[in-house]
């Protein structure tokens, strides 16, 4: 009986370091990932994103895994939905939602 209790006396401290481990790491990054995703969801044809690479463009159409964006008159590119990293508010220059 004495061996059992101090086998679990010994488990307490690596439970706890797993359960801190989960609640500052792998919670908010599942988090940022659905929110990453429902932005990247609500992307339609004429929103103004910016790629990973830090290009701005207009979305001028949405594909299964890929958007056509428009970096300049005439200008289109086809990039990877994932690498979408910003979807700029309603045109304005100042206003950003970062996903």
């Amino acid at each position: 009986m004495n061996g059992q209790a101090g086998l679990l006396g010994m488990m307490w401290p690596l439970l706890l370091f797993i359960v801190i481990f989960y609640f500052l790491l792998i919670r908010p990054q599942k988090k940022r990932q659905k929110q990453h995703q429902d932005m990247l969801n609500s992307i339609k044809r004429g929103d103004q994103v910016v790629t990973a690479g830090g290009i701005f463009g207009t979305v001028r159409d949405v594909k299964d895994d890929s958007f056509i964006i428009e970096i300049s008159d005439g200008v289109k590119i086809r990039v990877l939905k994932n690498a979408i990293t910003m979807k700029r508010g309603g045109g304005e220059a100042g206003e950003a939602t970062v996903g």
